[in-house]
């Protein structure tokens, strides 16, 4: 996800019933199935401008070609059954939780495909997310529900639905010999007023990835858990990048050995983000909204004071981009943009940072990609953990010759596919050598 000044970036019911929402709805108690219905239906606020796009074409036949075009009246008629906050906040948790392992499930190959979409693609678990999060906002239950409670409720479905509150790393053993820990977060589809089409590689990585293990090339098993996050200013802002990550970045038993944010890039390449930036550029994000400033940090997370404005990548980036990982060059990224000590106007320097700088792009550009690479470094720093970490851009995923016009092309084609599994391909490759120089490090 990467956005700089050159602007680098983006060039039914028997479905449902075959690959049910992992959940159980509420048994019915005092609600009759006709009331329930009604209740469900009735309207409390507008939707957001992500799910105002889901009345379009595109992205109503991505979720009838995966099998999800069934999961937000689902979810709404469980909804419509609940009759207190606590029994909603079980059933909202659980039926995000559901989401995200359904979407798993799908791209990994387990339980039916639900339609001719390819299994790898990782645009039903957004659009079928958007269809829950509208229900949820429009529902009106039969017992009073303040605005704080759906808030909550929101956000336990955000959670969820993204993998992040289900980050199930191994814990204890022999640091010579446990299973390595390793976090990966990768980001919803974005840019999709241009084209409502477009897949994100590192949201398709992260659901192809969670709950695997990869063997380093010492033989070392390492556990890989994923999670996804929305391309959203204020969500940064408020702190779901740090909530998600400080469990596993603090000192205890499922501490991270290894992590690496994900995000799309430019074409044709993977970037090795060095170093990260401590600002926000203000390009529009999903919701339409712009945020040019300082990279914001929560108060009540640890942080590093007074707020550095550049943190640095630990990845092992010499050794990655020498290995041979797959067919796309992976490139060491030592670009920034600052204004130098003294200057009024932004830089370029192709060699990182210079002393006492102030920060206008890190090497990920000054959108959410680099955000989330420096909040994460930030965090890591912070609590002073010594482990490989940093942001890695994937290549643009590209739609195939000939379906490349958004008003007439189709939603997936054999080249998309094809872009979009060698992407993947590749980033698993990247991750296990980059376990393989961790592993070999601690071994010494």
């Amino acid at each position: 996800m990467r956005h700089i000044r050159t602007k680098v970036g983006v060039v039914g019911a028997a479905l449902l019933t075959a690959a049910p929402l992992a959940l159980s709805a509420p048994s019915a108690t005092a609600v009759s199935p006709a009331t329930a219905t009604a209740t469900a239906r009735q309207t409390t606020a507008a939707p957001t401008v992500e799910e105002q796009r889901l009345s379009q074409r595109v992205p109503q036949e991505i979720l009838r070609r995966s099998g999800f075009s069934g999961v937000a009246g689902t979810f709404a008629g469980g909804l419509a059954r609940v009759d207190s906050y606590g029994a909603a906040k079980r059933y909202v948790t659980e039926a995000g939780r559901g989401l995200w392992r359904r979407a798993v499930d799908r791209v990994q190959g387990r339980g039916p495909q639900g339609g001719d979409l390819s299994r790898d693609d990782d645009r039903p678990l957004y659009w079928a997310r958007l269809g829950m999060t509208k229900a949820l906002r429009e529902w009106k239950p039969d017992f009073r529900l303040s605005a704080d409670q759906r808030d909550t409720l929101m956000g336990a479905l955000e959670r969820g639905s993204r993998g992040q509150d289900s980050i199930d790393l191994p814990s204890g053993g022999h640091s010579n010999t446990r299973v390595l820990r390793v976090v990966v977060t990768g980001f919803d589809p974005f840019q999709l007023d241009a084209d409502a089409r477009r897949s994100n590689p590192s949201g398709a990585a992260a659901l192809a990835l969670d709950g695997t293990t990869v063997r380093t090339s010492s033989g070392r098993l390492a556990r890989v858990e994923t999670a996804v996050f929305p391309v959203r200013w204020a969500d940064f802002a408020a702190g779901t990048v740090e909530r998600t990550l400080l469990p596993y970045f603090r000192r205890g038993p499922q501490q991270v050995d290894l992590f690496t944010t994900i995000s799309q890039g430019r074409p044709g390449q993977f970037d090795l983000e060095r170093t990260n930036g401590a600002w926000r550029g203000g390009y529009p994000d999903n919701a339409r909204e712009s945020r040019t400033e300082t990279v914001p940090v929560p108060k009540d997370v640890p942080t590093v004071r007074p707020q550095p404005q550049w943190t640095t990548t630990t990845l092992p980036y010499a050794q990655l981009t020498a290995a041979s990982t797959g067919p796309f060059p992976v490139r060491d990224n030592t670009a920034v943009t600052e204004i130098p000590v003294g200057g009024s106007s932004p830089v370029e320097r192709p060699d990182g940072p210079t002393p006492g700088s102030t920060a206008r792009e890190g090497g990920g550009g000054d959108y959410l990609s680099n955000e989330i690479g420096y909040r994460a470094t930030l965090l890591r720093d912070a609590l002073k953990l010594k482990v490989p970490g940093g942001h890695l851009h994937t290549p643009v995923l590209q739609f195939g010759a000939g379906n490349t016009d958004p008003k007439t092309g189709e939603v997936t084609d054999p080249g998309f596919v094809r872009n979009r599994t060698t992407i993947t391909g590749q980033v698993r490759s990247i991750l296990t050598a980059a376990l393989s120089v961790a592993s070999g490090t601690m071994e010494k």
